[in-house]
Parts: structure tokens; sequence; C-alpha cells
């Protein structure tokens, strides 16, 4: 154990722990179902890139967890701090309870999370602990510092969660997990280059009533928003939800008609014609790498 002293006792605990933890592993594996985890670096995140995707899993029985590794405590024009951290994670609760998945949001400051060996081994604790066989996770080539730091951090637990010494007081993976990334339009260093895509269609709706409850973010704003934007009763609340409905409805469709000849290959031609929004996601070479046929299966499984 290296410079580490541990009686005879506390190794025999500790042996113990990790066998038990194995046995739960091995438990939860055993329904047959699909394990995923993505990251996010805000509350709102995952569930503008990944919201449709997680609610397909969510109803064939797969489990799902969302992750927003900052509390977004800085993210509105007028409120900050824990009452803003504290109603954000309201707002993707509720939205949680809408694609039937879980959620967490970690304490760490929105603004301020960074590649740290601390915060290495707590994503690889999260992946870890759910037992994860997909992972998911912004790019690194990005504007904003978090959704940068998010993917490092994603990438470097993408072979350390395989590696038994590491983190070991949560068992390590046997199998390393499929890592992907969401979409984006950046360029540079490389664009994005889908690996697969998927209709939303049978649950455009259900994504855009979650994305229409993070209020504080669509409703009011964020961070560039202002007094105007904030609805003065019920009604206007309602309206202006109705309007961020809209606005991502055209967001997803730019999607869908970015990749058309994807949709087409996946879907067929007629239907992957017909299809009006669609999410994507790029296999993150530094996890297990599937084959079109098992990624297939993940995306589309029953």
């Amino acid at each position: 154990m290296g410079c580490i002293r541990w009686n005879r006792f506390k190794v025999v605990v500790y042996c113990a722990a990790l066998v038990m933890a194995a046995a739960g592993w091995a438990q939860a594996a055993e329904d047959g179902k699909l394990r995923i985890i993505a990251f996010g670096a805000h509350p709102d995140d995952c569930e503008i890139k990944a919201g449709g995707m997680a609610a397909i899993w969510a109803a064939a029985g797969h489990h799902v967890k969302f992750v927003s590794t900052t509390n977004g405590d800085i993210g509105h024009w007028r409120d900050a701090g824990g009452p803003l951290a504290q109603r954000r994670a309201r707002e993707v609760q509720a939205a949680a309870k809408v694609l039937g998945i879980e959620t967490e949001v970690l304490d760490i400051h929105d603004g301020e999370i960074m590649p740290t060996l601390e915060n290495r081994r707590t994503i690889t604790r999260l992946i870890r602990e759910w037992k994860a066989d997909i992972v998911l996770a912004p790019r690194t080539n990005d504007y904003h510092p978090d959704h940068r730091y998010t993917g490092i951090l994603v990438q470097d637990a993408a072979y350390m969660v395989t590696v038994p010494f590491f983190c070991p007081d949560v068992p390590h993976l046997t199998k390393n997990p499929v890592f992907l990334y969401y979409s984006d339009n950046f360029q540079k260093p490389n664009p994005f280059d889908p690996d697969i895509v998927i209709s939303l269609d049978k649950v455009i709706e259900q994504k855009l009533e979650a994305l229409s409850l993070l209020d504080s973010q669509f409703v009011e704003g964020g961070c560039g928003g202002n007094e105007s934007m904030v609805p003065k009763n019920e009604d206007e609340l309602q309206k202006a939800r109705q309007r961020v409905r809209e606005r991502f409805r055209q967001r997803f469709a730019a999607v869908a008609n970015t990749y058309r000849a994807d949709l087409i290959g996946l879907y067929g031609e007629k239907a992957g014609k017909d299809i009006k929004c669609a999410e994507a996601f790029e296999v993150c070479e530094y996890g297990r790498r599937p084959s079109a046929s098992e990624l297939k299966a993940m995306f589309l499984a029953p």
C-alpha cells in the first residue's frame, strides 16, 4: 500500500467492502438494462444536449442519470449564490421528473470548475457508482471554460474508471463504458463528427416540456437576461414557456437537417427524410469503441 500503513483489521474491512460492492454491481447488471450517465457543466446542459435520448432510454426501462458539474450559482442577471443554486437544482429536478430520470448537481461554483485530481476522482467515482455502460459529455473545444473542463475531466476518467487502485474505495469497472460527445457547432481544432443521430419525434414534446421548466435560464434569460423578461403573472409565464419550446424545437430541427444523411442511413430513405428533430453523438476514442451494430443497439435499444 506504499507509504499508507493499515492494520490487519482495516485491510479485512476494506476488502470486505470491495467484495460487497462488487456483488452489488453484479446484481445491478442482472436486469439487462443499460446504465447511462450524462455530464454537463451547468443545470441545463444535459437537458439541452441529451434530454430526448434520456427520455427514450428511460421509457424503455434503462437507467439514466444527469450530473451537473457546477451548481450554476452565477447563471442569472439578477440572482446569484446559494438562492440561485437552489433554484436551479429545483428546476432540473422538475425536468428530470418529466424525462423519467435521476439528476444530481455537484457543489462546485459556476465558472470555477478545474481539471484537478480531486475533481477527476469525483467524476471517476460517479461513473463507477452508476456502473455505467454509456457516458455522455461535452467536447473539449468549447467557448465556456466549464464546458471544456467538464469534457476534460470525463475524458480523464475514460481510462481511470478501469484502474483498480485509483479511487479504490469504489470498485473499478471491469468493462470500460462507451464514452460519447454531445453535438456542437465548433469547427476548430476539429468539427463535431457524429457516429449516431437519433430521431426525437416520439419524445420531442416531453423534452420541450422539460426545458420549458428551466425558467431561470430560458424564460428569464440566464446571465444575459433582464427585468423585462420576467413574467408578471401565470398567463405571461405560460406564454413565455411556449416561446421557449418553439425556440428549442427549431434548434433540434436544425440538428436533424444538418445530419439528414445520417438519419436516412439509420432509419431508411422515407422515414429519415420525414424526421423533424434529432440529437447527435460522437464516440470518444478514449473509451470502449463499439461496433456500428452495437452502437445502434444501444441507442435503439428496446
